[in-house]
């Protein structure tokens, strides 16, 4: 912050904002005295660890350099709204930066000069004080602040010293121990970062764990134990329709109807409540499930499972062992396992080690630290760092307060802005980046890059070091450990406050004076006593509303506080927000960010929520020192007056409100950066002036009606980055294609519809999307194919639209009309390109050369019916996919031949391909495979039996094969099949209404299947039973691998036998079935079975229906 306010200062001085010899002469003087205090911060960063004086010292010059950030930057906003006054009515067409050098003038007021003269004498003391401190010029250590990790030596999925733990977790999630009731408890305890959750997910996602539970879910409970909240995720996670309840009441009853009679796994992540009535509350529905079901809690404290849980012995988690620390810390600075390359390491690693004290997320941290780092001496001071002697503040860990240590002073500062997120809050990159922007952390004056790339650079940097962490299955979005948010909660100071930390009441009364930037977490009903403390939060910059709630001493700790210092702020939005809630917030007029931060529940995207008007009335015009403004989801119809007068904003986000224009005031907000009005669908114009807005850089106008609206002067924003997720091409319409031409910086995702539209290919020649960094492009036309379409025009328009090679991810082309596809499809240049979908291509006959693609993850192909042949063509030359994990082939109903022979010898074909789905392609019957090695995945359907004896001899590995409605599969065809199904864990068999029996017996089937555990059989309509001779073996030891049965909707099944391994079956709508063959003994594992509209079985066998057999 003080590198950006003395280059801002800099700039004031050198393009005399200030006309005044008097004020100019006050700034050159701050200049000279923070020039001096710059050079002295290395060494008072290093010393304010220990020595509390030094401390305050750099907390009073953080203050100071926030006051002269606002006075600098209302001077410069002045000073753009005079000149944009004066100028002629069409004004430049030149973007200017932030401080624009064409400034000539400013006139001051009385207000601004007070402020001159308070920031001159705090100025003064400090220079007064520094010298009592000793503060001495320091260079810092030269370090790369934004070096890149070679990624490849890691395995960030990789855990080490759990197996034990897993299977002995496992074992009690499956027993019958603990089961007082319908359900067992089964407690995780252990301190933060031990590992609990990380655990708990290898319990929930062991294979054995699967089959043996009907229903799971997954809930993070986190410092807030909300049952209403708890009890609605349970309840989607389990098949609930998506409704909104209105009360806890009806939402549980729901949710007990559900669970009825079924054995459930849930687990309830992250525990903090010690209350009696939460547990009660929450716990009414599971005793509907069925016997054996369990709940896995895990927890920091040992007391609250004793307490609450009624549980003397929790599973308590230990840390790692001294040589699986070792090892875990050696894979994350090494990529080995071990310190054989690097034995002058070892003992300094030794050392690091036994100072994580075997805590997996500290080991893990300090590890990427020093990944690439193979000097002895940085890890020696690593080790010998002073900081480990410190006393753990705050329960923070001396490792990960030393990872924060070890970032640029840069890093630093956005790393703390980002305590403002609630633990547990998923986030996604552009927001935070954005939000960075906003508030002028991402300046760097040493380098001609966009404030955007540098973002992108410091996210990336933090994620390496593990301050972020993916969420699982989706790469996109985010979240921060529990530890790391600990830290940032640490290093952030008396500058943010995230108001669901209970604090001590007698530090929150002085230091709420201080603050800068704030969170809180919303709760069911927000009053305004709640937030009456915040009427003199008058330096707040920052006010996020977050989707938590956390604490019930939220208000009372607050009330008897004063806001005065507070900078930025977030809330979370609830369904109803009240006036009373925000009234405090009145007199906090120096806040810079408000952002409401709409939790959305499910796949309710569209949900918004509910807000007082009072509160856009008489609050939000009480903050004038905003930054960053967030109104997303909320519902208004208008956008507030008072947002005019925001002069310092740069975030505007209007997303997802049902606004109906923009007024003209708002191009009066010469500094925004940002502005988001996605999914406004009533929005269908911008204001008349929207190209005073200069300084815009991003605008996203995906789903709204806004494509064709935008003004055809919009290319004079040369920074602007325009979010859109469809362009309709309407027929003789100048605008789109002019459009398109003139806009340079056209990103994320594009979809442009209706291109058979396009009357010239000479129209769009100059649109160059190779200029613009299209993330997502996806392009089509009619799916009408008939006398009007033109090929030849449809593949020149085609061509046209190249992307830029360097960011494009994902391509869509449908409905194209050409018979071939032009070059650039297939151009290897395209590095980042993952994932391809060619669809509906009624002409074209030859696939294009895809294997060319050297990062291609994901390809989907469907409806390209003239194709009869795909060959080397399609492979391309050299490893054909080399990078290819998914490859689906839908609807190619004229398809007959596949061949990857390519005539290239030891060329390698699909390395890397996981799954394979081939659906409605009933003429494919010649095909030439090289071995699949890795396909684990196999799915046919509507297809012939050719296809499936040809891929099931190449792929071996294959765990899991589905087929639906396969021609011609006899019994002999599939008995075939079978031989090559030595690893498959997984068959479903729909459709297939030539087979009658599966395997000859269970002894010849055990020979092959010896992998089998789940097997579905649905709709064969000439299956009389699963083995031939089933009548005459008794089946207690063949086929021991198999553990869930289903036969469902088999009108000819008339017998079935069990082999005793089995534990789960499940029979419906079976009509002539008249036998089943239980296991008997003390060796059966049978424990659940659903049998239904199976008339023709004894009374005894349907009243067995959703019945818990035990052992």
């Amino acid at each position: 912050m003080a590198d950006y306010v003395f280059g801002k200062l800099t700039s004031v001085i050198e393009n005399k904002i200030a006309r005044s010899n008097e004020i100019h002469s006050e700034l050159k003087k701050w200049e000279r005295s923070l020039s001096q205090i710059r050079a002295l911060l290395s060494d008072a960063s290093q010393k304010e660890i220990k020595d509390e004086a030094v401390k305050q010292w750099l907390n009073g010059l953080r203050h100071l350099v926030y006051d002269i950030d606002d006075v600098l930057d209302e001077m410069g906003t002045d000073a753009m709204h005079d000149e944009f006054v004066n100028e002629s009515e069409g004004f430049s067409r030149k973007v200017r930066k932030f401080m624009p050098s064409f400034i000539t003038s400013f006139s001051v007021s009385n207000r601004v000069g007070s402020k001159l003269d308070d920031i001159s004498t705090r100025l003064q003391e400090l220079m007064d004080e520094k010298e009592k401190l000793g503060l001495s010029v320091k260079n810092e250590r030269s370090k790369d602040k934004n070096r890149r990790y070679q990624t490849s030596l890691i395995n960030a999925k990789s855990i080490i010293g759990r197996e034990g733990d897993k299977n002995e977790l496992v074992q009690k999630v499956l027993s019958d121990e603990s089961c007082n009731e319908n359900f067992g408890i089964v407690p995780i305890v252990g301190m933060g970062g031990i590992g609990k959750t990380t655990l708990a997910k290898l319990v929930y996602d062991d294979q054995l764990v699967k089959d043996h539970f009907e229903l799971k879910a997954w809930v993070c409970v986190s410092d807030d134990f909300d049952s209403f909240h708890i009890s609605k995720v349970i309840y989607q996670s389990v098949g609930g329709e998506q409704k909104n309840f209105e009360d806890l009441n009806l939402l549980q009853v729901a949710l007990r109807d559900q669970l009825m009679g079924k054995r459930f796994l849930l687990v309830l992540d992250d525990v903090w409540s010690e209350k009696w009535e939460d547990w009660k509350t929450l716990e009414g529905p599971f005793f509907a499930g069925a016997s054996g079901s369990k709940i896995i809690v895990t927890t920091r404290k040992k007391e609250l499972v004793r307490k609450l849980l009624n549980h003397d012995h929790p599973y308590i988690l230990q840390k790692l062992s001294p040589d699986d620390a070792l090892s875990l810390f050696a894979q994350n600075a090494l990529g080995k396992n071990n310190f054989d390359l690097y034995p002058e390491l070892r003992r300094h690693g030794e050392g690091i080690v036994q100072k994580c004290d075997g805590l997996p997320l500290a080991l893990e941290a300090l590890g990427r630290l020093l990944r690439n780092r193979t000097d002895e001496e940085e890890w020696k001071r690593l080790l010998d760092n002073e900081i480990w002697m410190l006393e753990d503040e705050g329960g923070i860990l001396p490792a990960l307060r030393l990872s924060y240590h070890d970032l640029s002073a840069c890093l630093k500062q956005l790393f703390a802005y980002c305590c403002l997120i609630p633990k547990d809050y998923v986030f996604e990159k552009k927001d935070l980046i954005l939000w960075w922007m906003a508030e002028g952390f991402l300046q760097n004056s040493a380098t001609n890059k966009t404030m955007e790339c540098l973002g992108e650079e410091y996210f990336q940097e933090l994620l390496s070091r593990s301050f972020f962490q993916h969420v699982p299955d989706d790469e996109s979005l985010f979240v921060m450990h529990d530890l790391m948010n600990d830290l940032a909660t640490f290093v952030a100071g008396e500058f943010f406050s995230r108001l669901d930390i209970v604090v001590e009441k007698n530090v929150r009364k002085e230091a709420f004076k201080k603050y800068r930037h704030m969170s809180f977490a919303c709760e069911e009903f927000m009053t305004y006593n709640k937030f009456k403390a915040f009427e003199r939060a008058n330096s707040l910059r920052t006010f996020l509303a977050m989707p938590y709630v956390v604490g019930n001493n939220f208000w009372q700790i607050f009330k008897l506080s004063t806001f005065k210092k507070y900078r930025h702020m977030s809330f979370a939005c609830e369904e109803f927000m009240t006036y009373n809630k925000f009234k405090a917030f009145e007199r906090a007029n120096s806040l810079r960010t408000f952002l409401a931060m709409p939790y959305v529940v499910g796949n309710n995207f569209w949900q918004i929520f509910k807000l007082s008007s009072k509160i856009l009335v008489d609050t939000l015009p009480q903050l004038p020192l905003l930054r960053v403004l967030s109104l997303s989801r909320l519902a208004i119809d208008e956008v507030p007056e008072c947002v005019a007068n925001m002069k310092h904003l740069r975030y505007l986000n209007l997303s997802r409100t049902r606004i109906t224009h923009l007024p003209e005031s708002v191009c009066n907000l010469y500094n925004l950066q940002t502005l988001i009005v996605s999914g406004c669908d009533k929005l269908t114009n911008l204001p008349e002036n929207f190209l005073k807005l200069k300084n815009l850089r991003h605008v996203d106008i995906r789903d709204t009606l806004l494509w064709n609206k935008m003004p055809l002067g919009i290319s004079e924003l040369k920074s602007l980055q325009i979010l859109s997720n469809k362009v309709d091409v309407v027929e003789n319409n100048d605008f789109f294609i002019s459009w398109l031409r003139n806009l340079k910086n056209l990103q994320a995702k594009i979809n442009i519809k209706e291109l058979q539209k396009v009357q010239s290919a000479r129209d769009i020649q100059g649109v160059n999307l190779s200029q613009n960094r299209v993330g997502k492009l996806h392009m089509g036309w009619s799916n009408v194919f008939d006398d009007s379409r033109n090929e030849k025009l449809e593949k020149e328009v085609l061509d046209v639209l190249k992307p830029h090679s360097d960011n494009l991810k994902d391509l869509v082309i449908q409905s194209y009309g050409g018979k071939v596809f032009p070059n650039w499809i297939v151009d290897p240049a395209f590095l980042c390109l993952t994932s391809v979908c060619i669809g509906n291509c009624g002409n074209c006959m030859f696939l294009p050369s895809l294997g060319e693609l050297p990062s291609l993850k994901k390809l989907d192909i469907g409806d390209l019916n003239e194709v009869k042949v795909v060959g080397s063509e399609f492979l391309g030359t050299g490893t054909a996919f080399p990078k290819l994990e998914i490859l689906r082939i839908e609807n190619m109903t004229g398809w007959e031949v596949w061949s990857t022979k390519s005539g290239v010898v030891g060329a390698v074909m699909f390395p890397c391909l996981e799954e394979l789905y081939i659906v409605n392609c009933p003429n494919l019957a010649e095909v030439s495979l090289e071995a699949l090695p890795l396909l684990r995945v196999l799915h046919l359907s509507c297809c012939g039996y050719g296809l499936l004896t040809s891929l099931i001899h190449v792929a071996s590995a294959v765990t899991t094969l589905n087929i639906n409605g396969i021609t011609g599969l006899s019994d002999e065809v599939w008995r075939g099949v079978m031989d090559y199904l030595g690893a498959v864990e997984e068959v479903s068999i729909y459709h297939c209404n030539e087979i009658r029996y599966l395997w000859e017996s269970k002894a010849e089937a055990s020979k092959v299947l010896v992998n089998l555990r789940k097997l579905k059989v649905r709709e064969c309509s000439k299956l009389v039973s699963l083995g031939e001779k089933e009548e005459e073996e008794d089946g207690c030891n063949q086929l021991t691998s198999l553990r869930i049965l289903e036969l469902r909707h088999c009108q000819n099944l008339e017998r079935c036998n069990l082999p005793n391994s089995i534990e789960k079956l499940k029979i419906y709508d079976c009509p002539l079935i008249a036998s089943v063959s239980f296991p008997t003994g003390e060796g059966h594992k049978l424990k659940s079975v659903e049998i239904d509209g199976c008339e023709q079985l004894p009374d005894t066998y349907r009243e067995m229906e959703n019945s818990e057999i035990n052992q």
